[in-house]
């Protein structure tokens, strides 16, 4: 990168430094790493397999479920590892290469869920314009556009972290090498790093937030003109599971990457472990158990694995009769 490198090597202090504490925080973080590979894959295979979920809507949902499991895989084994490891060290190339990863689908995320309140607002506002608006090439190009700002973003903030000159202390007070902590620990100024990296990260979270919003009052107006209490109830039935998930993640990303440098404290740790480990586990569970179509895709798919073997039973019931019908005659 940028300055001389004088350190090769960074050390995680991690999640505790208890060995006591160690051990039950690598079954409950081991935990909640399988329900989010578990939940989210699911996701993927059922939107895959059900043709009632071939919607813009659940295309989106894919995506998102893809850049919840890499959020968590770029994190959590590597903080699983150290919670049983002594040897916590982690060299600059792998540091800058988690961070790297890490904020591409971080910012990819925020770009996901903008598109979803702007898919729920074409189909609620313009239900009979919803298939020529969005199309599959048009859900395939804003997919592809997130991918490459959330790309270009993640080059310069990296670029913005790792091009000091790290020549002082090597510990990160952190479970991943994220902005921060990374910061605190280069030598040379880092004020005007801390500007770039704080100019996009606004203009990624602000801007989403802001089609959010647009979005979502374009809804309101819409359903509050509806004469059925049965279709404002379907509409906003239809929003329920983004509108849950949406605050999660912004209270949790504001929290940690818009505010100074100066103002992060210890209580970061819990916070990025809410914002990036029980956020992704929570998310199939919002757009599942809240979602009547996913529900009865589910439902429907479950169904169909277990038919065959009632059907199967019936039909040998029935030879099994059969059979004791032409043996009787005979008998007398």
């Amino acid at each position: 990168m940028g300055g001389n490198q004088t350190q090769i090597e960074f050390i995680l202090l991690g999640i505790t430094d208890s060995p006591p504490a160690q051990s039950p925080l690598f079954v409950l973080f081991l935990l909640i790493y399988i329900v989010t590979l578990v939940g989210n894959i699911g996701i993927i295979i059922l939107v895959q397999v059900a043709p009632s979920l071939h919607t813009p809507m659940y295309f989106f949902l894919t995506h998102f479920a893809f850049v919840d499991i890499c959020c968590s895989t770029v994190i959590s084994p590597r903080m699983l590892a150290d919670l049983l490891s002594e040897d916590k060290t982690i060299s600059f190339t792998a540091c800058m290469m988690q961070f790297l990863i890490f904020s591409f689908f971080g910012s990819a995320e925020c770009h996901l869920l903008a598109m979803m309140a702007y898919d729920r607002h074409v189909a609620i506002c313009h239900p009979l314009l919803y298939v020529t608006i969005i199309s599959s090439h048009v859900c395939w190009q804003l997919v592809a556009s997130s991918y490459i700002f959330a790309f270009l973003i993640a080059i310069i903030c990296t670029w913005c972290v790792f091009g000091g000159s790290f020549c002082g202390p090597n510990r990160i007070d952190h479970f991943f090498c994220d902005e921060v902590p990374v910061l605190k620990l280069v030598c040379s100024d880092t004020h005007s790093s801390e500007m770039v990296i704080f100019a996009f990260v606004t203009i990624n979270e602000v801007g989403a937030i802001v089609v959010i919003l647009l979005s979502y009052i374009s809804i309101l107006r819409t359903v509050l003109r509806m004469c059925s209490a049965q279709s404002r109830t379907r509409a906003f039935h239809t929003c329920a599971s983004h509108l849950m998930a949406v605050p999660f993640f912004f209270m949790t990303a504001s929290f940690m990457y818009l505010q100074p440098l100066s103002s992060h404290r210890r209580l970061d740790n819990v916070v990025s472990i809410i914002y990036r480990e029980v956020i992704p586990m929570l998310n199939p569970f919002i757009y599942s158990l809240r979602n009547k179509e996913v529900k009865g895709a589910s439902g429907e798919m479950w169904g169909e694995a277990v038919l065959p073997l009632p059907t199967y039973k019936s039909s040998l019931i029935q030879d099994m009769k059969s059979s004791s019908q032409v043996r009787k005659p005979m008998g007398h």
